[in-house]
């Protein structure tokens, strides 16, 4: 069953993305900060990061085109780029 986001705020997205981290990847909870880099300290490698839009287009019902997750770097960066696909 899909679950599609109507979340407004970035501290729900924040969740979310978080849940998605741990669930896809097995990342430790505590390691999911704003601010850590999803390639560095997160271990995401680039067949990680397309499971990740794939995932975020599921729950967003937005396609997401993969260069405006160039530039992400970071937990907060995506959260960024899911806020402002919903704002859209």
């Amino acid at each position: 069953m899909m679950v599609m986001l109507t979340m407004e705020t970035k501290e729900q997205i924040f969740s979310k993305i978080k849940e998605i981290l741990i669930e896809l990847f097995e990342i430790e909870e505590e390691d999911i900060e704003p601010g850590a880099n999803l390639y560095e300290e997160l271990d995401i490698d680039s067949i990680d990061a397309v499971d990740l839009v794939v995932k975020l287009k599921e729950i967003t019902g937005k396609k997401i085109q993969p260069e405006e997750f160039k530039t992400v770097r970071t937990v907060q960066d995506v959260v960024d780029a899911v806020h402002g696909l919903l704002a859209e």
